[in-house]
């Protein structure tokens, strides 16, 4: 039941931010194909579709939160405030390698497999943004390399 009331609360704060995309944000210009209009309107669609599947699917078990996931959840936090402010100063691929990376160790990973996800989804992930789709994310300190 505290999984469907939490999605009903963030279902209201979805249809506040997509009302915002879909009325308020007006760009003179679009820069990149998922510019300032497209991109928050794409999350708001599929952020509301995700809580109305928590609202209405079966209740499988009962939802327990525990001491350790809370802190689990509270260091995540931290870890996605941290990503956001790294990724305008070293860059999309320093700063993703650095959150992947720690998000591995926080969920159970070893080291080996935090360094190999990290540095994987850091490089693809750049190419994927930068080369594939055109999209403008920060070369941070490898600008002249890449």
């Amino acid at each position: 039941m505290a999984d469907r009331i939490f999605a009903a609360i963030t279902l209201l704060v979805v249809m506040a931010y997509g009302w915002a995309a879909f009325m308020l944000i007006k760009a003179p210009f679009q820069y990149d194909p998922l510019g300032p209009e497209s991109w928050p309107r794409i999350l708001s669609v599929v952020a509301g579709l995700c809580c109305l599947w928590i609202i209405f699917k079966p209740t499988v078990h009962e939802f327990d939160i525990t001491k350790n996931s809370l802190v689990r959840i509270a260091l995540m936090v931290g870890l996605l405030i941290g990503y956001a402010y790294l990724f305008e100063h070293v860059g999309f691929i320093i700063a993703t390698a650095l959150y992947c990376g720690a998000s591995v160790k926080l969920l159970g990973g070893n080291v080996k497999q935090a360094v190999i996800f990290g540095v994987a989804t850091s490089v693809i992930g750049y190419l994927v943004s930068a080369k594939l789709l055109e999209l403008n994310v920060p070369a941070g300190v490898f600008k002249n390399l890449i």
